[in-house]
């Protein structure tokens, strides 16, 4: 990605959140997939910290991806397209506000346009920061992307439904608390219904994210989150495990029956090809080359 087209991208990051309508953030776990999104006409990509652990043979979960992996899993995703991303940087990669800080200020420097942080612990005994605590570590990523000089949408995450503590009150005091610290945009993850997310865009005033295929009824639609306040919607891990799914089954199907019919109906190679190489970033090098 080109200088001008780095810096376009970070604001058009910030226009989207911006909009008065709802935008989805394609999550990508690979360079291709990054490009194949992109290519399919998606305006702003996403990480998943749960495909990043996949993607290097490990778990998702406290200690399993360090900040130098989480970055660097990033950084491929930013230089895969023209398009702007935004990281999935979990509890910003330790427990104190100057942790957080250093995490979001390099995040900054690989190009992102953005990255989340979420108020974990990764103690199973106590898996949520207390409200003070959650507030300084926002504050201090604050503090961080106003003396970064250009956009750069931070995200502030209150984990309370992802982690068995079903607390709208809690969850929405933490949002309007990150708001409050100058959080760019407001995302509790797998919130159940439609009228709890209509009561988290209603209490604050900033863009909010819900995430699909986590939590939330599958007949919610883009056009029903928009209409109760929602200005982002996001894939997390969902998209990759859909494609999971999709080849376990394959492959499973193969071993079980013998038959080989199951792998005969993927994409074929030159729709593929045309696809990736159509979300590369402009002036990039063609492959044609056909690998078996």
């Amino acid at each position: 990605m080109t200088a001008d087209n780095v810096s376009c991208a970070y604001r058009i990051f910030a226009d989207l959140h911006a909009r008065d309508r709802v935008f989805v953030l394609g999550n990508a776990w690979d360079t291709g997939s990054a490009q194949m999104l992109a290519g399919l006409g998606y305006e702003a990509l996403g990480t998943t910290s749960w495909g990043a652990a996949i993607v290097a043979g490990r778990l998702d979960g406290p200690g399993q991806v360090s900040r130098e992996l989480a970055l660097g899993h990033a950084q491929e995703i930013v230089e895969a397209t023209d398009l702007p991303v935004s990281a999935d940087l979990e509890d910003g990669f330790g427990a104190l506000p100057e942790d957080v800080a250093e995490t979001v200020r390099q995040a900054a420097a690989i190009g992102l346009a953005g990255c989340s942080i979420e108020d974990t612990t990764g103690d199973p005994e106590r898996p949520i920061f207390p409200l003070d605590e959650a507030v300084a570590r926002i504050s201090a990523a604050v503090d961080v992307v106003r003396s970064i000089g250009r956009p750069f949408v931070l995200t502030a995450r209150a984990e309370n439904y992802s982690y068995g503590r079903p607390d709208l009150a809690d969850t929405l005091a933490r949002l309007k608390a990150f708001e409050v610290a100058g959080a760019d945009c407001l995302y509790a993850p797998e919130l159940p219904n439609l009228a709890t997310v209509q009561a988290v865009c209603e209490a604050v005033r900033k863009p909010v994210n819900v995430v699909s295929g986590l939590g939330l009824p599958d007949d919610v639609t883009l056009e029903m989150l928009e209409s109760v306040g929602v200005r982002r919607v996001s894939f997390g891990s969902s998209l990759m495990r859909v494609g999971m799914r999709a080849v376990r089954d394959a492959a499973q199907a193969v071993l079980v029956s013998g038959a080989l019919a199951p792998v005969t109906d993927g994409l074929d190679f030159d729709e593929a090809e045309a696809l990736v190489a159509s979300g590369r970033p402009r002036g990039a090098a063609s492959d044609s080359a056909r690998q078996s």
